[in-house]
């Protein structure tokens, strides 16, 4: 053999053991890969249910917090701004804990979970409180700021009929529906030549008294002119004085007179009354906690040979759901059904009058417009659907939902809502409102039509 052929010799047995040397290292390397996925998928379930087990104790923990949190709502019912800033929390505490049922049953999806500590510390609404009191460049109203949020959290719902009332408005609303305020008694608006002129006089208010008639333009208050005021600037003046009596100078056929009225506890007077020979009519404005006695008061002035209704809730936009029943209940017999409630659950509720009727009618006419709402549109489907009451107007405005209300330290009030209400017969008129038998348009043309079905 020549040196050539021994050279290509060893070198065929060089590259021969690289082969076999190639080869078990891919073996090795193998056994290490499948040695690796075998740890990955170890290492995957071991992640898993540790993931699990986190998602467990987050559960539990929530719970925990959701019981504690009842505990303590039960305990306080009334709260001072913390202890408000706190219910906010707890408001955020039960949210999230729907939203970690949520998380548990669409697990595979997330890449990630927040630790325990992120999820049960959660005190953002109580963080930014604190972080603009401590640290805004300028003063901050701590009541402004806590009704803010607590407005906020109301328009957040969407919902027009529960909402954040501020306490200006607040105080004159309850004294429309107490039926009660401290004033001289006189309803003012103003004219086109935006004069403030007085629209309507109470009955034995101190305004009557001093000879004020609807009609008369007020000119000034105290020496106060009047001019281009609008009439919550009066208003203001007699409710926030802390004098009794004030001096007022107005305008009744292009004479100017002055007068002193005393401030008093005024009743306002809902309804009106009128004969129209054998036909009785009563016009409401408001369900307020004077109402069902001025409306019963109403009915005992007609003369005996009143035998038909005309009930007009033209323009009356509710009131209390009590007065409602209260007045439905004049009417009934005993045991028929006035109106339901059906709660948030889809649990519905009957109320049935609970006495004898008060008055008996042959026909009730039932006057309304596209501004009877509420409660004039539960009292007009409890006559409708029990007595066959006739109505006539243009369609109502179509409101079948319940609010609560809930006063806060502020002055300030919360309403929302709570509950659907519906017809004796199950109907609900909730943006959809009540169709007239007798569609008419025109405030004379309606009642000329009314008391033509009435006799």
């Amino acid at each position: 053999m020549t040196d050539d052929e021994k050279k290509k010799t060893a070198k065929k047995r060089i590259v021969k053991k690289d082969v076999i040397k190639s080869s078990r290292v891919k073996k090795s390397d193998s056994k290490i890969t499948t040695n690796t996925n075998k740890i990955k998928r170890s290492n995957a379930k071991k992640i898993k249910e540790i993931k699990e087990e986190k998602i467990d104790k987050v559960k539990e923990d929530k719970i925990k917090i959701s019981e504690e949190v009842e505990e303590d709502v039960k305990r306080n019912l009334e709260f001072n701004l913390v202890e408000v800033i706190l219910i906010i929390l707890v408001t955020s505490a039960l949210v999230s804990i729907a939203s970690g049922i949520v998380i548990f049953k669409n697990y595979d999806k997330l890449s990630s979970i927040k630790p325990i500590s992120e999820i049960t510390t959660s005190n953002e609404i109580l963080d930014n409180y604190n972080m603009i009191i401590n640290n805004y460049v300028n003063e901050v109203d701590k009541d402004g700021l806590k009704d803010a949020a607590i407005k906020g959290m109301y328009d957040y719902l969407k919902d027009e009929y529960s909402i954040y009332i501020d306490k200006d408005i607040n105080d004159s609303l309850q004294d429309q529906l107490s039926g009660k305020y401290s004033g001289i008694g006189i309803e003012i608006t103003t004219n086109d030549k935006k004069e403030i002129i007085v629209n309507r006089v109470f009955a034995d208010s101190p305004a009557y008294k001093a000879g004020l008639k609807k009609g008369d333009i007020l000119i000034k208050i105290d020496g106060k002119d009047l001019k281009d005021k609008d009439p919550s600037y009066v208003s203001d003046i007699i409710r926030k004085s802390d004098k009794n009596e004030f001096t007022l100078v107005y305008k009744r056929e292009d004479k100017e007179s002055s007068v002193k009225i005393k401030r008093e506890v005024v009743t306002i007077e809902v309804i009106e009354t009128k004969e129209y020979d054998n036909v009785g009519y009563i016009k409401l404005d408001t369900f307020s906690s004077v109402s069902s006695d001025q409306v019963k008061k109403g009915l005992d002035s007609f003369n005996n040979n009143v035998k038909s209704l005309i009930i007009d809730l033209r323009n009356n936009t509710g009131g209390y759901l009590n007065v409602a029943y209260d007045m439905i209940d004049l009417f009934l017999d005993k045991g028929q059904i006035a109106y339901q409630i059906k709660d948030k659950d889809g649990n519905i509720t009957a109320h049935k009058a609970s006495n004898d009727k008060y008055k008996k009618y042959d026909k009730i006419v039932v006057l309304i417009n596209g501004s009877s709402a509420s409660a004039s549109e539960i009292l007009t489907l409890a006559l409708k659907e029990n007595l066959n009451a006739i109505i006539v107007g243009t369609k109502s405005y179509g409101k079948g939902t319940v609010q609560e209300t809930k006063q806060l330290s502020s002055g300030a009030m919360v309403k929302y809502t709570t509950s659907y209400w519906l017809s004796p017969k199950g109907n609900s008129i909730n943006k959809i409102g009540i169709k007239p038998d007798y569609e008419v348009k025109g405030d004379e043309k309606q009642l000329n039509k009314a008391l033509e079905v009435a006799k």
